[in-house]
């Protein structure tokens, strides 16, 4: 379920084949906006993505707008490369 104020909230729910032949519904893909970055932050080895949106947002569950002001496709990426600048794009609100 999709809640009110998600970030998915927009995005289409799609009818998809399972590898079973059975029709399920699935969340079809969400592009991601533009989403310009005042901060440039340089990865540590103790960094992980939860507490850097906690340091910069005072929420680790907006980890997701870090991953959106990056190019990498695997958020996880972004955090493997100790002394590698990742972009800290500013809150977007509420959503989640």
């Amino acid at each position: 379920m999709i809640f009110k104020g998600s970030r998915y909230e927009t995005t289409p729910i799609v009818e998809v084949t399972d590898a079973t032949g059975k029709q399920v519904a699935a969340i079809g893909i969400r592009f991601t906006p533009p989403t310009p970055a005042g901060f440039a932050h340089t990865v540590t080895d103790s960094d992980r993505l939860d507490l850097l949106a906690y340091q910069y947002y005072r929420n680790p569950e907006k980890f997701w707008l870090i991953g959106d002001a990056n190019d990498e496709i695997d958020p996880t990426e972004l955090i493997r490369k100790p002394g590698r600048p990742i972009l800290i794009p500013p809150d977007r609100g509420s959503k989640g």
